[in-house]
């Protein structure tokens, strides 16, 4: 059952109610099941044009026209050429030239391959056309679609060897506004249907490449064991698939046309030429991370150096990717820039709509638990210097002088930066900062870290950006010159930092994490790393045990309380020939732990300076057996 809802301002507040009076029957509106992927369109005039099931069972699938001041029209019953199985995603109608009699509305699906399209059952994507203006036929196709035509979206990889890897499971499709309405630019996401590996993407189409397809060559079948081959014979007048209208002339009304017309347009629905993407391959390609591409919406972003697109991609782990497309060369050829990539809920929960508001600069994300609001951009998350907001290619956002915030094409100063092609701070920032600011040492951090010889040590530096590629410098106490640190077996650079394995005296320094993108290098790390002998760990834990520890904490050459407890156990482990295992020598930290604990002094009257100390060292042991856990693991 459908009904309809008030949505109006009433007497200055808001009005959401649910019209009692005007019940209709839902068949061919909605689905028995809501779990049946469908979509709709209810246009201007009151007609509402669907893709969905009609039967209580799910299997009668067909695309709706209803409501309206006109019969319903349906496609064709139970023929597996017209729809096979089809999961509906979206419906647009798109102008087809000045004259509104041309108007098409377009359904996109994904369904079962036709049989003989594909060896074994595969899904393809699809898109279909009608005419606004069809009413079916007069003797033949009576309230049924005589323009539906079909055709096939590839979305695929080329390979070497000439198999492409495809990407057939549509997900979602936004269509992006321009200048000329005629000509939407189409943005797909699609995931495979593969068993062997699980991927996403992102593919763009033009309306010029899907309207030279629709008049291509008809798919053809001459029987049930043949393949499915261009039609080479003569093709009636008008060309099913036209429009009545005064553009082409000859015909007011579907129902004019002649027989074999309406004949031929049922037995060949589909087109053999399938509709590429621009380029011919995706934009974004993701095979290697544990999600999948959900939804999709594209904002139209003014910058400094021209309009951009900024796409924001839902997937089913619940986090939204901000992308933003990059003119190379040429418009065809486009580098595909990660800006962000941002959870929406607290639980991983998949995406299952996405809205833009560009007047509230705000995306509304929807999932089975709830509705998030996210806004497009957040500027400060790219650093609090000139280079950083530029190396990060937002078109949202540009360094104003102060800090990176968001850009504006009506504002006029002259300290405001962008740079979005080209990514470049050295032209942008140079004449704004000293040239220490721009490398980022006016923000470096700096951390000091104690290493025992032999031992391992793991030196944590990312970089905010995923396109920056890291760099480690090495420069020696009291020496000036720095040198690329060389990776071999002891030297093991990861995602995540630098790994320093078998400790040696000469690894004492200053290292320097550096990360260079465009050509340009920004020191993000400094670690000063003192590399301690056995000989003088020992010695110096020697100093403590005969109370001769007991030195300022600025005295050179000292260790902290809880520096010498942590290298006794740390030497213990590393020397002990009976201790090999973690396990062993956690067992032993905590049978002393308990040993201390049963020692509870029975004096009440003990001297409370001595039971204050004994309290201080349980606790200095607590924090150590927590140290020692993780330490020993980088051994």
């Amino acid at each position: 059952i459908c009904a309809y809802k008030n949505v109006k301002q009433h007497h200055q507040e808001n009005l959401f109610k649910l019209d009692t009076h005007r019940f209709e029957n839902g068949r061919g509106k909605s689905p028995y099941d809501p779990k049946l992927l469908t979509t709709s369109l209810l246009l201007v005039d009151g007609e509402l044009y669907s893709g969905t099931a009609a039967d209580f069972m799910g299997r009668d699938f067909a695309i709706y026209r209803t409501l309206g001041h006109h019969h319903p029209v349906r496609t064709e019953q139970h023929d597996s050429r017209w729809l096979n199985e089809p999961k509906f995603i979206g419906t647009y109608l798109i102008p087809e030239s000045d004259n509104p009699e041309d108007d098409k509305i377009f359904f996109f699906f994904r369904e079962n391959a036709i049989d003989g399209e594909h060896s074994g059952k595969a899904t393809h994507a699809r898109i279909g056309q009608i005419c606004k203006n069809d009413f079916g036929g007069h003797r033949s196709l009576v309230n049924k679609w005589t323009t539906f035509l079909k055709a096939r979206l590839i979305c695929s990889v080329p390979s070497p060897n000439g198999i492409d890897t495809h990407f057939d499971e549509l997900q979602d499709v936004y269509l992006m506004s321009t200048k000329d309405p005629k000509n939407p630019i189409i943005y797909a996401v699609f995931t495979t249907s593969s068993n062997i590996f699980k991927g996403s993407a992102v593919c763009i189409y033009s309306m010029a490449d899907v309207r030279r397809v629709f008049l291509g060559p008809f798919a053809h079948r001459e029987g049930p064991n043949y393949q499915w081959v261009p039609f080479q014979g003569r093709v009636p007048y008008p060309r099913p698939g036209t429009c009545p209208s005064k553009t082409f002339g000859g015909f007011d009304s579907t129902k004019d046309l002649p027989d074999d017309v309406i004949t031929f347009a049922r037995s060949h629905p589909a087109m053999y030429n399938p509709v590429f993407p621009i380029n011919n391959r995706p934009v974004i390609i993701k095979t290697d991370v544990d999600y999948q591409f959900t939804q999709i919406v594209v904002d139209r972003v003014e910058a400094e150096d021209g309009q951009y697109d900024v796409m924001f991609i839902g997937t089913d782990a619940g986090t939204v990717l901000k992308v933003v497309s990059i003119p190379k060369e040429t418009w065809r050829d486009l580098e595909e820039v990660l800006l962000e990539e941002m959870s929406v809920f607290r639980e991983p929960t998949a995406i299952t709509a996405i809205e833009l508001s560009t007047k509230q600069q705000q995306l509304y994300i929807g999932s089975a638990i709830g509705v998030s609001q996210l806004p497009l951009h957040r500027c400060d998350v790219y650093g609090k210097a000139c280079a950083e907001c530029c190396l990060a290619r937002d078109p949202y956002c540009a360094w104003d002088g102060f800090s990176c915030s968001r850009y504006f094409p009506t504002a006029k100063r002259r300290t405001r930066r962008q740079d979005i092609r080209n990514g470049d701070p050295l032209t942008q920032c140079s004449d704004l900062q000293h040239h220490d600011d721009l490398n980022g040492l006016e923000y470096l951090e700096e951390k000091i870290i104690y290493g025992v010889e032999n031992s391992s040590t793991f030196l944590e530096c990312s970089p905010k950006s995923q396109r920056a590629l890291i760099y480690w410098q090495f420069q020696k106490q009291n020496n000036k010159r720095k040198d690329e640190i060389k990776l071999d077996e002891r030297f093991i650079r990861t995602d995540q930092g630098l790994l320093l394995r078998s400790l040696q005296k000469k690894d004492s320094g200053i290292y320097y994490c550096q990360a260079v993108e465009h050509g340009f290098m920004q020191t993000l790390l400094k670690v000063t790393l003192e590399v301690i002998d056995t000989e003088h760990l020992e010695e110096l834990l020697h100093k403590e045990d005969d109370g001769e520890g007991s030195k300022s904490k600025e005295s050179p050459g000292s260790m902290s309380q809880n520096q010498k407890v942590w290298y006794r156990d740390f030497m213990q482990l590393i020397n002990h020939p009976n201790l090999n295992t973690m396990d062993e020598f956690c067992e032993q930290v905590w049978k002393r732990e308990r040993k201390q604990r049963r020692q509870r002094p029975a004096n009440a009257q003990m001297n409370a300076n001595k039971w204050k100390h004994i309290q201080e060292n349980k606790k200095g042991r607590n924090r150590r057996t927590h140290e020692v856990e993780r330490a020993p693991r980088s051994v």
